[in-house]
């Protein structure tokens, strides 16, 4: 174990980087969050300190910024390593805007290894997704699988970003340990409702559509096409609860402190292992929550992985981690934080 416990945290203040801050603190690390909050709010990091008691520092700006990072990992001294999340992850957006994506995705990773060559600072844990595998031949999906062309500029960005980090790593006199987490469909919010996901204008994932559905905030949910080759013909994806896929990070990060001091990159698929339906995921929350939802199905959505989801042994095997927290119990959170943010009693 290294003999700093503080970590960066890039992007700490968006869904997925909150509810790691959460989990880091409460496992005795230290977090640095940099976050430009172009999709996330500073009233996060207040909640964060109500839920674990520690107020995170924060430095408030961007990471394609080499100057600020340089001089945060200058006054910050050593970190045990880095969290990267800070990206734009829209994949509509991401066909319409492909430069602002390419830049910022890969530009940012870029400054953060120089950053991280010139101070000395090897463990880095990667935001990457399963969107590397496109739509699969073999089902679940390991980590053996094969990569297809990204359906979209954003699963790119993702796709490139692997393939720099294992070049980096190959490279002569590299001390960079990476892990990239490949997530599946991170779903729910904290039990607290204090903090969840926060899209803002039009959210591009089902369950925020399904809340905000359910709040009267739109008029209603569409399902994206109903015939593909699946038991209800709605597409099936891979939902984790948002703390179990934060928990995994931490473990990640721990996994990288306990190899030697060789550079080393390995990428690991974090999800349940089981794969749910659009219609199950609906009348899930339907059931566990007590409400009718007023969908209508559309027509297919360009992009869009008819299947997909996650074989997970490797995770629990290295990792030691594995989803513990059920669709129900996601669902439930993610309407728990839907009501407090719309004040429904």
């Amino acid at each position: 174990m290294s003999k700093s416990k503080k970590i960066l945290v890039t992007g700490g203040a968006g869904f997925i980087g909150s509810h790691t801050v959460v989990e880091l603190n409460q496992a005795g690390y230290e977090a640095v969050i940099i976050d430009n909050f172009s999709n996330s709010e500073k009233g996060v990091i207040e909640q964060i300190e109500k839920i674990t008691g520690i107020a995170p520092k924060i430095y408030e700006g961007d990471c394609n910024d080499i100057q600020l990072m340089q001089n945060i990992f200058d006054q910050e001294g050593l970190f045990a390593g880095v969290i990267h999340f800070a990206a734009y992850k829209a994949v509509g957006e991401s066909v319409e805007k492909p430069l602002d994506y390419y830049h910022n995705n890969l530009n940012s990773l870029l400054i953060l290894l120089r950053t991280m060559e010139n101070f000395k600072v090897s463990n880095l844990v990667f935001s990457s997704s399963c969107t590397v595998y496109g739509e699969p031949d073999l089902l679940p999906v390991t980590e053996e699988s094969p990569k297809k062309q990204a359906e979209s500029p954003y699963g790119n960005t993702k796709a490139i970003s692997e393939e720099i980090l294992e070049d980096t790593v190959k490279g002569k006199n590299s001390n960079l340990k990476a892990v990239a987490l490949r997530y599946f469909n991170p779903i729910g919010a904290h039990p607290s409702s204090l903090i969840g996901e926060l899209p803002l204008g039009v959210p591009n994932n089902l369950v925020p559509f399904i809340t905000q559905t359910a709040a009267g905030l739109r008029e209603r949910l569409t399902v994206f096409g109903d015939d593909y080759n699946t038991p209800d013909g709605t597409c099936i994806r891979d939902y984790i609860h948002v703390v179990d896929l934060a928990k995994a990070h931490v473990k990640a990060f721990e996994y990288l402190e306990n190899q030697g001091n060789d550079s080393f990159f390995d990428l690991f698929n974090v999800g349940t292992g089981k794969g749910n339906s659009v219609l199950e995921a609906i009348k899930t929350f339907e059931q566990v929550n007590g409400l009718k939802l007023n969908y209508t199905i559309g027509q297919r959505r360009s992009g869009d992985v008819e299947k997909v989801f996650a074989k997970v042994d490797k995770s629990e095997k290295l990792l030691n981690w594995k989803a513990e927290l059920s669709l129900d119990q996601a669902l439930k959170d993610a309407w728990g934080w839907q009501k407090k943010l719309s004040n429904i009693k």
